[in-house]
């Protein structure tokens, strides 16, 4: 079966690349299943006890949870994948060594016309269709190495910063990074103003991927 793949991924993890999918998600209804990629480690998180840690998930093959039974929590990215209008959910807990393995495998399960992968360690394993990449307009955080190195795959850039303006966000984004402008340099950049055309690029892809 053919579907249109695009990766959503984040210059760091609090970039905005979740907010960013379900916009896709409530915009692109009916028919697009999402994907979460989650790595993890053989160690403990580092993290409050509270947090999200998936070391006690992770076995010898990679993890993947599918369908709304194994997948929704209220709150969590998954479940508000399905609140965002998802046709289905799959949730892949891999290690680093097992990322070519889960992505592909997840891949075989998907049957909508489309689906959105968030994370960006897949990217140097599969070609998506369309790569988007979120960051804060600020620039402020660090680019983590697995989204640095997937730049140069990267189709367009989504500055998420809720309720700044576009044109204060643009040029809070291009002061940042001006010292190092050629590591975006050529990549589109597009604000919130500019999600009715963003998604319109998507559909754009889509029809090309149908045809």
């Amino acid at each position: 079966m053919t579907f249109t793949t695009v990766g959503v991924g984040g210059f760091s993890s609090n970039a905005g690349k979740t907010t960013l999918m379900c916009e896709l998600l409530r915009a692109l209804q009916p028919g697009w299943e999402a994907v979460k990629i989650t790595r993890g480690h053989y160690r403990s998180c580092g993290k409050s006890a509270h947090a999200c840690c998936v070391s006690h998930l992770l076995a010898e093959e990679p993890v993947i949870r599918s369908g709304r039974a194994e997948t929704y929590a209220a709150g969590k990215d998954t479940g508000r994948y399905w609140d965002a209008g998802a046709s289905n959910v799959h949730w892949v807990v891999v290690t680093d060594k097992q990322v070519e393995r889960g992505i592909k495998s997840v891949l075989e399960r998907v049957r909508a016309r489309g689906v959105l992968i968030e994370g960006t360690s897949f990217v140097q394993f599969v070609e998506v269709d369309l790569m988007l990449m979120a960051a804060r307009a600020s620039g402020a955080e660090k680019i983590k190495p697995s989204a640095r190195r997937a730049l140069s795959k990267t189709s367009a850039l989504y500055l998420f910063d809720e309720g700044e303006d576009a044109r204060v966000a643009r040029e809070r984004f291009d002061a940042w990074r001006a010292p190092d402008e050629n590591l975006t340099r050529g990549i589109p950049v597009y604000t919130r103003e500019d999600l009715p055309r963003l998604v319109e690029r998507v559909r754009e892809v889509q029809r090309g991927v149908a045809a």
